[in-house]
């Protein structure tokens, strides 16, 4: 009678030091009925005293926050989920604007799936929240692509060419190559498969092969890494 039923909401965690805000993220995402928010933190480190010890799914992390920021909080989170024999890691999405860029940056390093800008439409929200939760996170919103670009031009110049990411995109065959490059342009499984005439679980099977030479998380993290490998400049 106790077992989870395999319909069960996902769980959503907000982070925000604005309280108007978690209350319209709040009352967004319980409308929906496959998506419930279990906790709110207003700020990192009371996020992390929480999420330590509750189970949640996917966490919506605002950037800059007193006490403890987002970008630490997400690095703390990280680390000890990771070391944590829990099964699935808990994905965090960053909660952005345009004047943070260089601090999103540094959140997915530290470990975050993805961004969500802090005036998406609700909709843009919820899709961002189901995506990440599937594990198939991907970065074709348009958002997310520009900010990508924008992200990467506040970095200096010598950031930008990591050697370490550079000799692991060099282990990647042609077609694993050209595949990032389209996943950096926002293409998503389908379109990749579209584009390059092939089946679209022929293109999973690629991603997964990067992702894991790569080391790594999700396509956000390889989008990443190709543009500090110099595969990808912004614009392109």
């Amino acid at each position: 009678m106790h077992d989870t039923p395999a319909s069960a909401p996902i769980r959503v965690a907000i982070v925000d030091d604005q309280q108007l805000l978690r209350a319209g993220f709040r009352m967004v995402i319980d409308s929906q009925p496959d998506l419930e928010v279990v906790l709110e933190a207003g700020d990192g480190a009371q996020a992390v005293r929480l999420l330590t010890d509750h189970v949640v799914d996917v966490v919506l992390m605002d950037v800059r926050m007193p006490t403890l920021d987002g970008l630490e909080a997400t690095a703390r989170l990280t680390e000890a989920w990771s070391a944590a024999p829990t099964g699935r890691t808990p994905r965090i999405i960053v909660l952005t604007t345009f004047d943070l860029d260089e601090y999103a940056l540094e959140a997915i390093r530290a470990g975050a799936s993805g961004f969500l800008l802090k005036d998406a439409q609700p909709e843009d929200m919820l899709a961002a929240i189901r995506t990440v939760h599937s594990g198939d996170a991907v970065i074709a919103p348009s958002t997310t692509r520009r900010l990508l670009d924008r992200l990467v031009t506040t970095l200096p110049e010598e950031q930008l060419v990591d050697s370490g990411q550079a000799s692991a995109v060099d282990g990647l065959t042609d077609r694993e190559r050209e595949v990032l490059v389209l996943m950096a342009r926002g293409r998503s499984n389908q379109e990749i498969a579209r584009d390059l005439f092939v089946a679209e679980a022929t293109i999973k099977t690629h991603v997964g092969r990067i992702l894991a030479k790569l080391g790594a998380r999700d396509r956000v993290q390889a989008v990443v890494a190709a543009y500090e490998a110099g595969l990808v400049r912004p614009g392109e």
